[in-house]
């Protein structure tokens, strides 16, 4: 393997985007909208496509936090955009309000139900702590569904169904602190607070499982968690129709016509919950068929939508994903970050230069590729490639 030099070092934020605080990238403003309990509905989503067609380019992003994302928005438009988010009920008093309320919701959730009645109460709580200054990519799950459906979801403090118990978890751990309906909100702030106390927020960043790898978790953490449900297959389901989302993208035209079909809850799976449908007609850009290959592909936007992707990556993630090997998953990332995919993956490939790729096996992007400066087109003529030495 021949040495070569590496590429430029992507630049991290250390925060997501939000509607009152947006991140500039490639093709304009990223608005993040974090919908209350993950749903929209049908007025709220219609807007939000009319506002990506009159004030941003038209593609809307769905996010591995189950939050959408309204691309183009220039800075011109952006107040428009956000007076039209909040006549929707869709926009928080402030930017550190919007930060704090970062909370990610079982989609199967049901009105009055543990994980709806827990999530309204962390809610509440986290409005009502102005104080608590967490790092702007902490966030929080709430999944008391029948058996845990997220615990593979980048989180830093859990609140999950084990058994006949209800647990709070510090991400990391493998033990958690048995709560309660009435108690889960307030143990959760505790937990954040402690996280705190103990150092793991540095200039606006950290994790708590970064946090865990240092030290242990609070020692009244001592119940065993659940094993993980496997995720739901897209298709009917009992509270409506789940429907794939190419790459976790779909044009305002197409969100549009879900719309009109029923609210819409957002999942972290890049796919809807369309409440009350059944086989759905096919659409641009969505997914019906749990089979389809595109499902085992994770591909950022790319070139030249994100300032920091050094080559386009889904066109050529449409081109491989038939020849991706079943169960397993290809990762491709415009840069050595990995937003797509932020673990490990069967097979991934990074950017290094326009259409050209590092080949990592069984890694993250930035780790040590097994082969170097692949070219698109070579990937393209010979896919075998992805599997060789595997």
């Amino acid at each position: 393997m021949t040495s070569k030099s590496p590429p430029a070092t992507p630049k991290v934020y250390g925060w997501c985007p939000g509607a009152l605080r947006p991140m500039m990238s490639g093709d304009g403003l990223v608005v993040r909208i974090r919908a209350p309990l993950g749903r929209l509905s049908q007025r709220q989503a219609e807007a939000i496509a009319a506002l990506s067609r009159q004030y941003g380019n038209g593609l809307i992003d769905l996010s591995a936090r189950a939050n959408l994302q309204l691309r183009g928005i220039s800075a011109e438009t952006h107040d428009a955009a956000i007076a039209g988010l909040k006549v929707q009920g869709l926009l928080d008093q402030d930017a550190a309000t919007e930060s704090r309320r970062n909370i990610l919701l079982t989609p199967f959730w049901q009105e009055d139900d543990l994980s709806h009645e827990i999530a309204c109460r962390l809610e509440c709580a986290l409005l009502a702590a102005k104080d608590l200054q967490l790092p702007g990519k902490f966030g929080f799950v709430v999944d008391t569904g029948a058996a845990p459906l997220l615990q593979s979801c980048a989180a830093d403090i859990r609140i999950e169904r084990s058994g006949a118990e209800i647990l709070l978890v510090a991400d990391g751990a493998q033990l958690g602190l048995p709560v309660t309906v009435e108690t889960a909100a307030d143990r959760a702030i505790d937990l954040a607070r402690w996280f705190l106390d103990q150092g793991g927020a540095s200039k606006g960043r950290g994790r708590m499982q970064a946090l865990l790898s240092r030290r242990a978790a609070p020692i009244a953490h001592s119940s065993p968690r659940s094993s993980p449900a496997p995720q739901p297959a897209l298709g009917n389901t009992a509270d409506g129709q789940l429907v794939g989302l190419e790459f976790g993208q779909i044009t305002a035209k197409t969100f549009a016509a879900l719309a009109k079909i029923g609210p819409l809850r957002l999942t972290p799976w890049r796919a809807l919950l369309v409440e009350g449908a059944r086989d759905i007609a096919p659409l641009p850009g969505v997914i019906l068929d749990a089979t389809d290959p595109r499902l085992q592909v994770r591909a950022c936007t790319g070139a030249p939508g994100c300032l920091q992707a050094l080559s386009a990556t889904r066109d050529l993630a449409r081109d491989l994903a038939p020849f991706v090997p079943e169960g397993q998953v290809l990762h491709i990332s415009g840069c050595a970050k990995g937003c797509a995919h932020s673990g490990s993956a069967p097979l991934t490939l990074t950017a290094t230069a326009t259409d050209t790729f590092d080949l990592i096996h069984h890694g993250r992007a930035s780790d040590q590729p097994l082969r170097e400066t692949l070219s698109a087109s070579a990937l393209r003529t010979a896919p075998q490639i992805l599997t060789e030495g595997c």
